[in-house]
């Protein structure tokens, strides 16, 4: 049997304990937003869902909360996404951009067809 003297632990647990700590995954939130619906669901314990996605109960409970509370202030409108404000103004401003580029462009290609064809080949090709 082993015999521990207070909270000393030996430096073998100590590496232990930090490459444990040092290999904790992390969940994108895709998955935890997939695992909070899965416990949601109620097809299987909480403590079972736990086990098998390697998390503890007081995590899922954290991210279960968070969820909720997001919702909430989704739904009362208490929030605005993200994606209305700086997103939206930058893809706006790439779409005008693109369209000045699309628009050099065709006018480029106008003026090489009718340089190379000449007047009398470009009205040709009209007809």
């Amino acid at each position: 049997m082993r015999q521990t003297t207070g909270t000393r632990k030996s430096p073998g647990e100590k590496i232990v304990k930090d490459i444990k700590r040092a290999t904790r995954k992390h969940y994108s939130s895709e998955e935890k937003i997939r695992i909070v619906l899965d416990g949601l669901r109620g097809e299987d314990s909480i403590a079972e869902l736990c086990r098998r996605e390697g998390i503890s109960q007081g995590i899922y409970y954290k991210w279960s909360k968070d969820f909720m509370e997001a919702g909430k202030k989704r739904l009362a409108g208490d929030t605005a996404r993200a994606a209305n404000t700086d997103e939206v103004k930058e893809l706006r401003r790439e779409a005008k951009d693109l369209k000045e580029v699309v628009a050099e462009q065709t006018l480029e290609l106008r003026l090489l067809k009718k340089s190379m064809l000449g007047d009398k080949g470009f009205r040709g090709a009209r007809t």
